[in-house]
């Protein structure tokens, strides 16, 4: 009995043992996470990220690019135009697609524009901002 005893002792030791010391968190799978993750944004990979998001909003769920091209006005004004326009006003043109500001570049299109409300107004704050930032970028 005794040695069943010391047994069970040392086991319970060389248990206690091995589980002392920094505790490890673990996700639902049982694999070491990292309780502080780094997290390291580069300025620079963030406007890139930005920009791309925009093109894509741009050129798909925004159907922008059905109205708007580069330097050429079509149905409405080029992006180029635009950008000038709304830097030299110092506006916002994340805000005129939410419709919180006026149309600045072609008023005689806002008729026109208005119907694409119902698609940029669906997006989130950040797809408008993606937007704006990605056609300032052809001023």
């Amino acid at each position: 009995m005794k040695t069943i005893l010391k047994s069970l002792a040392v086991i319970a030791l060389a248990f206690s043992l091995t589980n002392c010391g920094e505790k490890k968190e673990t996700d639902a799978m049982g694999n070491p996470t990292d309780a502080t993750p780094e997290v390291v944004v580069e300025t620079e990979n963030a406007e890139d990220a930005q920009l791309a998001l925009g093109a894509e909003l741009f050129k798909g769920k925004g159907t922008c690019i059905a109205c708007h091209k580069a330097a050429e006005k079509t149905v409405g004004p080029s992006m180029k135009e635009i950008a000038t326009i709304y830097k030299e006003k110092g506006a916002s043109i994340a805000k005129f697609i939410n419709e919180e500001g006026e149309p600045l570049v072609d008023a005689a299109q806002y008729e026109v524009m208005k119907a694409n409300f119902v698609i940029t107004k669906a997006m989130t704050q950040e797809e408008r901002d993606a937007l704006d930032a990605y056609m300032m970028s052809f001023q």
